[in-house]
């Protein structure tokens, strides 16, 4: 069942609990089926491939997922864990706020 995502691919995030707690990073991408985001250098995980013709072989580290209740995203105000809330603009449109600031969260999407 997809959850309702209020963390996006490229926000800024912090690590709040398991082995992780402490790391920030960058969200790489967003599944809401399982309810789970990647973020830059978080739960590395190590794959080995057998070598082919377009990919060199041995021990790869690469990202895993790791569950959105996990995570949470850094405030741009004070670089710390905020919560998100909503707000409605004058003009109509709906932006995403941090609680802990009140501060706008500015899409960062390339």
């Amino acid at each position: 069942m997809a959850t309702k995502m209020k963390i996006k691919k490229g926000d800024r995030v912090v690590v709040i609990t398991g082995t992780d707690k402490g790391k920030r990073g960058e969200v790489l991408k967003v599944m809401p089926d399982e309810g789970r985001v990647i973020v830059s250098g978080v739960r590395l995980v190590k794959r080995h491939t057998k070598q082919s013709a377009k990919t060199q072989g041995g021990i790869l580290s690469k990202e895993g997922p790791i569950h959105v209740s996990n995570v949470a995203l850094v405030d741009p105000k004070s670089q710390k864990p905020t919560r998100v809330g909503f707000k409605m603009l004058t003009d109509g449109t709906k932006v995403r706020v941090a609680k802990r600031s009140g501060e706008e969260i500015r899409e960062t999407r390339k």
